[in-house]
């Protein structure tokens, strides 16, 4: 047994048990990698993977077992490599990073700025996606941490910690009926039409849950992913929007008009999460740190010690976190 032949078959097992693609993506040939999981079987005496003539059909009961084995054994390996590279170049490396567009478009930029400033060689790789793609990737080991607000049941296999606190505002056009309602209410935003993010995106839930709790129905005619789209439709007059608070920017939303209502909505709570028995580089350390600045190194340990869930939370009960 092989370490290139587990990876061949977690490869293809996570590129929908199509060879050729696995193949492209791990720069080698088809028929290569298709005689080494042939190999791999026949020395373990079971089929992994069940076919009909060349092409593969689905994984077998006892080839998803292996698969997961394998996907655990190639992620310590990976760690072996973290662990010597940590020793030879501390700041020497790479690091992923899962989200989703509103934190890769308004509170990372900062914070990568400066982690690349004092780790210019480590290259830095983002995802975007939902909170499940985030959660999945992060669980798989695909990337090294996993950044979300909203699905944290998703993330129940990441060691999560929460990093700050943020707030909602309704946004119009300049002149907008709304921009003149003071206090603005529930009521206030429910006559109009609303743009807003997909639910399971940047905090949506609360606001669902605020207009349930008022026995309100919101007109939500649009939605969006990304915060820029949906000031684009506001733009438009295609309704208010609803976006987080630190994604309005005064120098270039000059024609819109900003509306705080974090009196109306909970605040949502962003967290920071990877695998656990993940080997944490002094880097990745760095960029926690510079995330979320309560979370230092200390505390990151201390949430990794946590067995379950609920004591993971307890650490955490009486930090005040910081506002965005």
């Amino acid at each position: 047994m092989k370490l290139q032949q587990l990876r061949y078959i977690w490869e293809v097992a996570h590129h929908d048990l199509n060879v050729s693609a696995t193949a492209q993506s791990l720069f080698t040939s088809q028929p290569g990698i298709s005689k080494q999981i042939r190999l791999l079987e026949d020395e373990l005496n079971v089929e992994i993977f069940a076919r009909s003539g060349k092409h593969l059909t689905h994984v077998t009961p006892v080839g998803q077992e292996i698969i997961q084995m394998a996907g655990d054994i190639l992620r310590r390996a990976e760690d072996i490599k973290q662990l010597a590279q940590e020793y030879s170049n501390e700041k020497q490396g790479s690091l992923s990073i899962a989200t989703t567009h509103t934190q890769a478009r308004y509170a990372l930029p900062t914070v990568i700025q400066g982690f690349r400033e004092e780790f210019p060689e480590v290259s830095l790789q983002m995802n975007q996606g939902t909170p499940a793609q985030i959660a999945e990737l992060a669980a798989e080991g695909a990337v090294d941490f996993a950044i979300a607000t909203e699905g944290l049941n998703l993330f129940n296999d990441l060691v999560m910690m929460p990093c700050y606190r943020w707030d909602r505002s309704v946004v119009v056009p300049k002149g907008h009926p709304l921009a003149s309602r003071s206090p603005l209410t529930l009521a206030d935003v429910a006559e109009f039409p609303i743009v807003t993010y997909v639910f399971g995106f940047t905090g949506r839930s609360k606001l669902d849950d605020a207009f349930v709790s008022a026995g309100l129905t919101p007109n939500v005619v649009f939605t969006a992913t990304d915060t820029d789209v949906i000031k684009t439709y506001v733009r438009l007059g295609l309704g208010v929007g609803i976006i987080a608070s630190m994604a309005f920017e005064e120098e270039n939303d000059t024609d819109l008009t900003v509306i705080p209502a974090d009196h109306l909505f909970e605040s949502s709570v962003t967290h920071i999460g990877f695998r656990r028995g993940t080997f944490l580089r002094r880097f990745m350390y760095d960029f926690i740190e510079r995330f979320a600045p309560h979370l230092t190194p200390e505390m990151v340990d201390a949430a990794v010690a946590c067995s379950t869930r609920a004591e993971r939370n307890r650490l955490f009960e009486d930090l005040t976190l910081p506002e965005r």
